[in-house]
């Protein structure tokens, strides 16, 4: 493996916010430590970004190699009802390596969590990245015997190769189009501001030991999960512009200030693995994503399902004028114009995704996927909801992260179950028109 690497744009954005993916696999049954440890140094060996660290050289962050001895190793302690909660509070290590496993033992159900720096990865990679720890484990159990004995080996091969940031595979850019773009990007944000939520919480105090980062989550049943999908179908939307919409509606409802219209706005991911030349497998571990912001004027009582066309419209629209690669250029002069990422809501959508596969003798309960980061900025006084999509097996979910300390618990519950009556009523409306609509899933 090169001496180091150095960060592109879209990576660097996340140094500051030392931003992570947080995933956790949650299992009954027998768990071998031993051999999910050796899984775990599979990956490791498998991945150079797995592992580095980050570092500062001559004013330019690069990933750096750790030595043997530093190398992140799987952690084993045991788990209670709050271990999810202490280990998305436990930040990784400034200059240390760039992820984090560790096995939480339970009673009878052990979670098994990773914690992975968004400098080096995105949903698609933290998710690929867990499936294939479990199916390492997995392979690891059918030959048990043999590596205990020796004859095999824990650890795989060592891969020496870095992965090419994903800023070198994009199609290029006019010089004179990306100014273009950001002059009118930044005139956007001068003439329609966008609105975002009070953080309600500035100013109070936290009960002693209260974690400052928790998450609140919506989760849908299989059969709910289905209607929804085939209601969104039916009439035409993404399932992306449902969840953004509902998001919208329910900070809409608590910006007050009378029934007139509020600019919105709603960033969504855009995943560029799929449309790069040829396409990058989900395993590579760079974070491959950029994002489009739509502004929309919001009225106090808009109809979700209105809205959802206009996100789904908009964003397809978006795309198909590449604004995704010219977001990703503007990424440098985002210090100079901090407005150029302000929004009101942050909608991240990993759509339909298999969970972890376990051998027999282990069933998988749950499993969740949710972004961390170190730093929020309460003195902004608002700020964006930001909601978290990944349909594990069927189950569709949203995790809510937040920050103790921008929002109180009781603002954060109440746009849950905003969003989740929302969801409900979506899915409700295909039971209604149960002929007119009908669709198959």
């Amino acid at each position: 493996m090169g001496m180091q690497r150095k960060l592109c744009p879209v990576e660097t954005i996340y140094v500051a916010q030392r931003s992570r993916a947080v995933l956790s696999c949650t299992v009954r049954g027998d768990l071998d430590e031993e051999l999910l440890a050796a899984a775990f140094a599979a990956k490791v060996a498998e991945h150079p970004s797995l592992r580095c660290r980050i570092a500062v050289e001559d004013g330019v962050h690069v990933l750096q190699p750790l030595a043997a001895d530093e190398l992140p190793r799987l952690l084993v302690r045991e788990g209670g009802p709050d271990s999810f909660t202490e280990e998305f509070n436990t930040p990784l290590p400034v200059g240390g390596p760039l992820v984090r496993a560790v096995l939480l033992r339970g009673a009878d159900e052990h979670t098994v969590m990773l914690s992975v720096d968004h400098t080096i990865t995105d949903g698609h990679s933290a998710i690929a990245l867990q499936n294939a720890l479990w199916d390492t484990y997995t392979a690891h159990t059918a030959k048990a015997g043999e590596l205990r004995d020796g004859a095999g080996q824990f650890a795989g091969q060592f891969s020496e190769q870095w992965p090419s940031p994903v800023s070198e595979l994009l199609p290029p850019v006019s010089a004179q189009e990306a100014e273009e773009y950001l002059a009118r990007r930044v005139e956007r944000t001068r003439q329609a501001p966008v609105m975002c939520l009070p953080y309600e919480a500035v100013g109070t105090e936290r009960a002693p030991g209260e974690p400052e980062r928790t998450v609140q989550r919506v989760l849908l049943e299989p059969d709910e999960t289905a209607r929804l999908l085939r209601f969104a179908k039916a009439q035409d939307v993404s399932v992306h512009g449902l969840i953004a919409a509902a998001a919208l509606t329910a900070v809409r409802h608590r910006l007050g200030g009378g029934p007139g219209a509020r600019t919105l706005g709603c960033l969504s991911p855009v995943d560029l693995r799929s449309r790069l030349t040829p396409p990058l497998d989900r395993e590579v571990m760079v974070p491959a994503v950029t994002s489009c912001l739509d502004v929309l004027e919001v009225e106090h009582d808009a109809d979700p399902l209105t809205l959802a066309r206009r996100v789904t419209e908009n964003l397809h629209a978006a795309i198909g004028r590449g604004d995704f690669l010219q977001e990703l250029h503007l990424l440098p002069q985002v210090p100079r114009h901090p407005a150029l990422l302000a929004t009101s809501v942050i909608v991240t959508n990993m759509g339909r995704v298999p969970g972890p596969v376990t051998p027999d003798g282990l069933e998988v309960t749950d499993v969740r996927l949710a972004p961390a980061r170190e730093h929020y900025f309460p003195e902004a006084g608002r700020g964006p909801v930001m909601a978290c999509v990944v349909s594990f097996d069927d189950r569709l979910g949203i995790e809510l992260p937040y920050s103790a300390g921008c929002f109180t618990h009781q603002q954060m519950d109440e746009l849950r179950a905003a969003l989740h009556t929302t969801l409900l009523a979506f899915a409700a409306h295909r039971d209604d028109a149960e002929g007119a609509v009908a669709v198959p899933a």
